[in-house]
């Protein structure tokens, strides 16, 4: 008899999840209320072009390549992946202009040119102590499966006990970096990496400086845009036998005897399960929208610890004066102000730090030359209230005009494209995609030292009932979820085979994350 599992959401931790489970010889569905794979790896037509909507760089090329080994396919083979040397072009004025390299010397050398050889020293420093903050976080926490203080200190042992001391885990992120750098605006460009967590670097703890660490490990752009890692994992998991049925919206997670034993669709249709793997926010489970059967499975994030949103606008234009690279950020003056708005005062910020992803561009910012306008995102960052109230269309715009606003005094003109040619969306539209997060896109905010011993973990509290997904520990971001997904994959199979319930599947090898990178956000 096979066992069967049910797999709600394909995003990349559902995708990764069916991929491992088909592969063990599990009977797997796969039911997603959207068209197509991806969750958040989604597109934006745009005047018949697609632009990335979500996370726009690969990272994590090791851990990925384990994975995929582990969902029954190569990697490379399945992939285009394009190695970059520049992580990003930052920007302040005109003349105020950080380009960050894959290359620590490199991004030294640039840091010396722009701040000072005193500054390029301190980089330098930095960038060995992020280098300490990951390797003592690695094992004991990235990879554990359910971490906690304790397990964190009994991993480390006791000479460990200095290293954890030294990772700052009481310390803000802000005032770590203070404390770093005399540029300000090297504390602003670090701080930034909060977000990648989609947090506040005056809130976050400053172990995630690791971030500076892992991103110059390598980062790859996807040739065809990055649906195709959600395609992939699909592609794969389907000739290892697993069914996917799009349009097909979960309405309830059902229990029986204790455990997870199927879902109900909308339509009244009932499929029944050994177990099911749920790839969504965990706050819908919180808030009983998967029925009340399932709301105590997983811890639930209140909406005053929600992570960062999003505005994101998509044009299709021409763009001079300023050199864009495929990533380019361009930073507000006053960063305070900037997340005091956000998550204080539930507002869009009034001048936000903008991030522009410049999608026909190369490594090198070359514009191909067959372009007449090219693909640009744009990314303000945003409350997660999205479910609370409606941001009118003049909030939009005006934000917009902000984010332009700055574009201009640092130097880059963008053309007005028509109508047709442009598209945006809003943290509303966040949050009826992602039902109960108001549009927050990491889970909750890494705020605290507890923040990330609070999130949940891929073995919930109800048995037969797994998760997947960035609300999920280890965390946001493509790698990261897709970690959870494949250890998600690795506790069910388990679980079937100590229970008797399995007759064929097989437990996945283990799981590593070195040599890993993260992803990024403005």
């Amino acid at each position: 008899m096979t066992n069967r599992a049910i797999v709600v959401g394909a995003g990349i931790g559902g995708l990764v999840a069916a991929g491992v489970l088909a592969r063990a010889g599990l009977d797997v569905t796969v039911l997603e209320e959207a068209a197509r794979p991806g969750g958040k790896i989604r597109t934006v037509e745009v005047a018949g072009r697609s632009i990335d909507a979500g996370p726009t760089v690969f990272t994590m090329r090791g851990l990925f390549r384990e994975i995929a080994e582990a969902a029954g396919f190569d990697l490379d083979a399945a992939l285009d992946l394009k190695p970059v040397e520049t992580l990003a072009r930052h920007a302040w004025r005109p003349d105020e202009r950080l380009d960050l390299f894959v290359d620590p010397k490199r991004s030294a050398e640039a840091i010396g040119e722009f701040s000072g050889a005193e500054e390029a020293r301190r980089f330098l420093a930095f960038h060995a102590e992020a280098a300490h903050v990951f390797r003592t976080l690695d094992r004991s926490f990235i990879r554990a499966a359910e971490p906690s203080r304790a397990s964190l200190v009994l991993g480390a042992g006791l000479r460990g006990l200095a290293d954890l001391a030294r990772i700052r885990p009481f310390s803000s992120l802000w005032s770590t970096l203070g404390q770093m750098f005399s540029d300000p605006r090297l504390r602003q460009l670090f701080g930034r990496y909060a977000t990648y967590c989609g947090s506040s670097p005056f809130e976050a703890p400053a172990t995630l400086m690791l971030v500076a660490h892992v991103e110059m490990d390598g980062v790859w752009l996807v040739e065809g845009g990055m649906v195709r890692i959600a395609e992939a994992f699909e592609a794969s998991a389907k000739r290892h036998g697993a069914r996917f049925r799009y349009g097909a919206e979960v309405a309830e997670i059902e229990v029986s005897g204790g455990r997870a034993t199927g879902v109900r669709l909308r339509n009244g249709e009932r499929i029944e399960a050994d177990a099911v793997v749920f790839n969504g926010d965990v706050s819908a489970l919180g808030t009983g929208l998967l029925g009340k059967a399932t709301s105590s499975a997983a811890p639930m994030t209140q909406p005053a610890d929600r992570s960062l949103s999003a505005v994101t606008y998509f044009r299709l234009a021409r763009t001079s004066g300023f050199e864009l690279a495929r990533h380019t950020v361009f930073f507000s003056d006053d960063y305070a102000r900037e997340f005091s708005e956000i998550f204080s005062r539930s507002a869009l910020p009034s001048a936000p730090t903008v991030y522009v992803c410049a999608q026909d561009r190369d490594d090198a910012g070359r514009l191909r030359p067959d372009v007449e306008g090219e693909r640009l995102m744009l990314l303000v960052n945003a409350p997660a209230v999205g479910d609370a109230r409606p941001f009118s269309s003049e909030e939009i715009a005006r934000c917009e005009e902000s984010a332009m606003a700055l574009l201009r005094r640092c130097g880059l003109e963008v053309s007005q494209p028509e109508t047709s040619q442009t598209a945006v969306t809003t943290p509303n539209g966040f949050a009826k995609m992602f039902p109960a997060t108001g549009g927050a896109l990491y889970g909750p905010a890494s705020h605290g030292a507890n923040a990330s011993f609070r999130r949940a973990t891929t073995k919930s509290r109800l048995p037969g009932l797994y998760l997947a997904g960035g609300s999920v520990h280890p965390g946001p971001g493509i790698p990261m979820a897709a970690l959870s997904g494949w250890r998600a994959a690795a506790s069910l199979i388990s679980d079937l085979a100590s229970t008797g319930r399995s007759r064929r599947a097989a437990t996945p090898g283990g799981m590593s994350t070195r040599g890993a990178t993260t992803g990024a956000s403005a």
